[in-house]
């Protein structure tokens, strides 16, 4: 793909599409950023979408604007980072400004309440679909498998940071793939 086969204006405006219309996250964006980028704009392929989410993930920050940012970079440089991570966030500073004069009004309203209890589910389908898209696409082989497993495990039954894991994963990727080169060799 070309560095050059997206405007500014087409990066704004996906990316004001994609964060106006995520609920729930950087997870949750995912399947949006799926759609656009990768189905409708082919500015990137999906393994290059989970390269940089992981990245996104990995650095300080808002997913959604870091992966906004990253992509708008490897399209058109600084202006095009600029302009996906200014479309990405223009739609939540216009609604948080919003309702927050709002919300603080009708926050007890049991209406709100549900309205909110029914947002949450949803994303929470939202992350688990893509989870398993993106899972379709990590885990290719024992090595990776192992890593889920792992990883998995040790967040949900020991008390371990996050922080911890990812260069923990890091580096059994590394060490994986020295191991699959002296093989080849």
């Amino acid at each position: 793909m070309k560095k050059h086969d997206a405007s500014l204006w087409d990066l704004y405006f996906t990316f004001l599409k994609i964060g106006g219309l995520t609920f729930g996250g950087g997870y949750a964006m995912l399947p949006m950023l799926q759609r656009e980028v990768i189905d409708n704009h082919k500015w990137v392929t999906e393994e290059e979408v989970l390269d940089i989410y992981a990245v996104g993930q990995c650095t300080p920050g808002i997913i959604a604007v870091n992966t906004a940012t990253m992509i708008g970079y490897r399209k058109r440089g600084i202006p095009g980072a600029l302009a996906a991570t200014l479309g990405e966030v223009t739609p939540s500073l216009m609604i948080i400004s919003l309702l927050a004069t709002i919300l603080v009004q009708v926050q007890d309203n049991i209406w709100v309440q549900r309205a909110f209890g029914g947002i949450r589910v949803a994303v929470c389908a939202l992350i688990t679909q893509s989870v398993y898209s993106l899972a379709k696409k990590s885990l290719i082989d024992i090595p990776t498998v192992f890593l889920y497993i792992v990883a998995v495990v040790c967040m949900l039954l020991l008390p371990i940071n996050p922080i911890v894991v990812v260069p923990v994963a890091i580096l059994y990727g590394l060490f994986i793939q020295s191991i699959k080169r002296r093989k080849a060799k």
